[in-house]
Parts: structure tokens; sequence; C-alpha cells
């Protein structure tokens, strides 16, 4: 099992990856969470259909009361509807400032669950137990959680660190080849930001990594919480540094909004975005011609997009 630290004084926690979720990591959700007097996992049918069993029956045996709340599935559920579920359910069944939630999914059911326990008795503890490449590497490290607005992506929310983040690589495997692809654009987006041997890697790895190689996977998500841990630990709120991670987001927001969070995946629309991001920055001479060409190369070869959907135009993306 490997740990990573997000370094944030008392707020630290830790980011541990392995294979499977075993009875020790159990173990360190419930202590980092310590006098939870009930524990309700938020998660949608897919997911837990797959997993909520087996997850439920290892906390339990760490000795945590848990309960379950079944959420919508999809980027379209990200709403304050939504959320409104999930307080409706702590509401009724009394639960305290020592209650606790527990996100196990992907980075819409990550988000969501995060904002509900930001506002909850004005704060409560959760724990990240992501299940998608995109939540792993990026959505459940580093406290934003927020909901969507129908004129906006994630304006509504708020910073609320988890207690643990808790990552299983083997849910990777019943996680559509579609949905790793866009995760696959954040990891990506990493090497590029921050550290070009770990680009190299993935460009050097990845038939290993499409192939879900178990030792590849955990290499590649520890590099990418490695990556956003320590920008996360410098510039917690985006205050200067931490606006890197945004490498790609300006035109991928838009390109999202304009397909109605549905039609277009937000790992789509992040590579289209830093393509987009390169060339301006090669025309504005702050990189090379050899840089754009490894990135975007890089994307065609994970088979995610470069430009823009053909319904789509450059004038569209600049108005939204």
């Amino acid at each position: 099992m490997k740990e990573i630290t997000v370094g944030l004084g008392d707020r630290s926690y830790p980011i541990l990856i392995n294979e499977t979720l075993t009875a020790e990591m159990a173990n360190r959700i419930h202590q980092a969470l310590p006098g939870c007097d009930r524990l309700v996992l938020i998660t949608n049918a897919t997911v837990g259909g797959h997993y909520a069993a087996s997850t439920i029956a290892l906390l339990e045996s760490a000795g945590l009361r848990v309960d379950t709340v079944e959420i919508p599935d999809g980027e379209t559920a990200k709403n304050t509807r939504v959320v409104d579920t999930i307080w409706d359910f702590l509401i009724d069944h009394a639960c305290t400032r020592q209650s606790a939630l527990a996100a196990l999914g992907g980075g819409v059911v990550g988000d969501i669950t995060g904002f509900a326990a930001a506002c909850y008795m004005r704060g409560i503890d959760f724990v990240q137990i992501p299940t998608t490449l995109l939540s792993m590497v990026d959505s459940s490290v580093g406290g934003k959680t927020g909901v969507n607005h129908p004129r906006a992506k994630n304006v509504i929310g708020a910073f609320w660190q988890p207690r643990l983040v808790c990552i299983n690589t083997a849910t990777l495997h019943t996680l559509p080849v579609e949905e790793f692809r866009s995760g696959f654009a954040e990891v990506i987006k990493h090497g590029v930001i921050r550290d070009s041997g770990y680009f190299g890697y993935l460009e050097d790895h990845l038939d290993a990594i499409f192939a879900l190689d178990t030792r590849t996977l955990e290499q590649v998500v520890a590099g990418s919480c490695q990556i956003k841990s320590e920008v996360v630990s410098k510039d917690e709120r985006e205050g200067g540094l931490r606006a890197i991670l945004n490498f790609g987001h300006t035109v991928g927001h838009a390109v999202e909004a304009l397909g109605d969070y549905g039609s277009i995946r937000h790992g789509e629309g992040v590579a289209v975005g830093m393509v987009a991001a390169a060339e301006i920055s090669h025309r504005m001479n702050l990189c090379d011609a050899r840089t754009v060409q490894r990135i975007t190369a890089l994307i065609e070869r994970s088979q995610l997009p470069t430009q823009l959907p053909g319904h789509l135009t450059a004038e569209a993306v600049l108005e939204r």
C-alpha cells in the first residue's frame, strides 16, 4: 500500500493507494473519524451495485455504524436538489456533528458528498473512497466540493478537506473505457504542469496503463496524487500556484457547458482545452513547438479529442 500526505497543518490527511480495499484501510478510515456515531455512505446505483456491500462489510467490521444514501448517476445530478436529499436523510435520522459522510463513487459523488458535509451542522467530517480514475487522481484530493448551476460549472461550493482518501485501484476494472480515458486527461495534465519525468513515464507506459496493469496503475495514480497534494499543500485555496491545476479547464468547462454537462465528458473537454492552451502558449512564446506536439500526440494516442466537436464553434466557446 502506498501512502501520500496532503500537508495542511492540523488538517493534513493521508491518501491510501492499494490494489484492493482491505481491512487495514477500513481501520484507517475509522481512526480518521474519532467519535463517529454514524457513517453515511453516499453512492449511486452503478457503483453501489459493484462495491457498496463489500465496502459496508469492511467498515462495519472496523467498528463503524453505516447507513447508505443512493443518489442519481452522472454530471446532471450535480445540483442542489440532489444535495437536499442527503440533508433530508441526515435530518430525518437525527445525525449529529459526530456523524460523518463517505463518498463511494466518482467525481460527482465526491463533490456532492463533500459539499453536503461542508454545510450540514456547519461542517462535519467526510472521507473519499473514489472509484473512477478522474476522482482518484483529481477530484478526491484538495477539498474542492460543490455543485453546478445551470449557467456555470462548480460555482456553488466550498473548500472542505476530507479526513482521508482511500483508493482501491481494482475498481478501475469495472469502469467503462470511455470514463477511464476521460480521467486520463487529468493524469496527462499533471505531467504537463509539474513533472516532465512523469509525463515521459506516461508516454512510455501508455499500453500498460490502458491494459490496466496493476503496478503501472498504482504508479500512475500515486504520481498524480503526489503532484496534486504538493500543489494543494502550498496553495489550498487557489490564491496563486493552485491555478496551474486548471490547465485546460478554461476551454474545457466551456465545452462541457455547451454540451449541457452530459454529451461531452469532463476529460474530453479538458483534452481539447489543453491543446488549445498549449497552442496559445506557443504563439505567446511561452513554450516551444515540440512541447505542443508531445502534448497533442499523447492526447491523440489516448484516443481523446484534440479539437472542438463539429457542432461547436470557437465563437460559441468564447461567448461561454
